[in-house]
């Protein structure tokens, strides 16, 4: 632990502590001398202004403010973990997306492994020491991200030209950006659409061009924008209007007890089968997650939602019989005598 170190660790000790600390408590936690913490006191008193006192009723150092108010230290200061804390959020941020805030983090990612060589940690690669695996996530033109993220903070309403996979159709819109979300490894842009007057999600990788319009976003209220966008499982917007009820087998059980399908979830286990109800507006995401767990779930109700399961998996394996029924009629027979030429 090196000088800075060690004022950082005793500055968060007299920070937090109730009651004056004893010297020899010091000594332990900052692993140094009495002469080291006599000099350290002095140097946080004469150069960083520190309100340092020693009670001799208590025997120990405490900070004492004539005004009451809480000292700190000037400017800003990290130990190392912080410091490897901050370079792995860029490093999550860089994942998430590709130069998101990358302009304005870079310094200070440079700044702070100037700061980790000087003295001597052994930080390693932060790249190569962090895995992150992304899901089905979709390739987006990475010009249109910033664009859409800046009208977003300046609130700026956005001229679009939106190519839509439901109806495989490409229309010109002007929008009023509301915020950007991150769901399953993609963005989406939540915003309302003044043509069809009403909230809508778009999917960033399905922007085909996008233009900063001169011109205040139209601003909707958060409260609204939740009921609209998140009170429903997954990202189908609107109010749900049904609740799903799943059952899982005792071993999937283990897992799905510890996941989140959606805030207002509810949960139980009977007999050590997990149940869940997740609240829903449109059935086509949740049935994707509930095919998901194959054999190690049943849909209690709505009986429509059991319907659809049970119509997809049917589809599925009539598909599946007639690509395997394909297969053996092109398959050479083995065992067949070869004629002689």
């Amino acid at each position: 632990m090196d000088l800075f170190d060690r004022i950082y660790c005793l500055h968060r000790i007299l920070r937090q502590a109730r009651y004056p600390v004893p010297r020899h408590d010091l000594q332990e936690r900052l692993e140094c001398s009495r002469a080291t913490i006599i000099r350290i006191i002095r140097d946080m008193r004469d150069c960083l202004g520190a309100p340092i006192e020693y009670d001799r009723d208590a025997s120990g150092y405490h900070y004492n403010r004539a005004d009451g108010q809480p000292y700190e230290l000037p400017g800003l200061w990290f130990n190392p973990s912080e410091l490897h804390a901050l370079l792995t959020v860029q490093r999550l941020l860089s994942e998430l997306q590709p130069g998101l805030l990358e302009s304005h983090i870079a310094p200070l990612r440079e700044r702070i492994e100037r700061i980790l060589k000087s003295r001597d940690d052994p930080q390693g690669d932060i790249n190569s020491r962090i895995r992150i695996l992304s899901m089905a996530s979709r390739r987006a033109d990475p010009a249109h991200f910033p664009i859409v993220a800046d009208a977003v903070l300046r609130r700026k309403r956005l001229n679009i030209i939106y190519h839509g996979r439901v109806d495989n159709k490409t229309t010109e819109r002007v929008v009023s950006p509301q915020r950007l979300a991150h769901y399953r490894d993609n963005w989406y842009l939540d915003a309302w659409d003044h043509e069809k007057r009403a909230l809508r999600s778009f999917s960033i990788d399905r922007l085909k061009q996008v233009r900063v319009l001169d011109k205040p976003a139209k601003e909707i209220p958060e409260s609204k924008l939740n009921a609209h966008f998140a009170s429903a499982f997954g990202i189908f917007a609107g109010k749900p209007k049904h609740i799903a009820v799943l059952r899982f087998t005792p071993e999937r059980s283990r897992w799905v007890a510890d996941e989140t399908w959606h805030p207002k979830q509810k949960g139980r286990f009977d007999n050590e089968q997990y149940v869940l109800e997740v609240p829903y507006a449109d059935h086509r995401e949740l049935v994707m997650e509930i095919l998901k767990h194959g054999p190690e779930v049943e849909v209690i109700a709505p009986d429509a939602l059991r319907a659809e399961v049970v119509n997809l998996l049917s589809k599925a394996l009539l598909r599946q019989e007639k690509i395997g029924m394909e297969g053996k009629r092109k398959a050479p027979k083995i065992g067949m005598k070869q004629k002689k030429i």
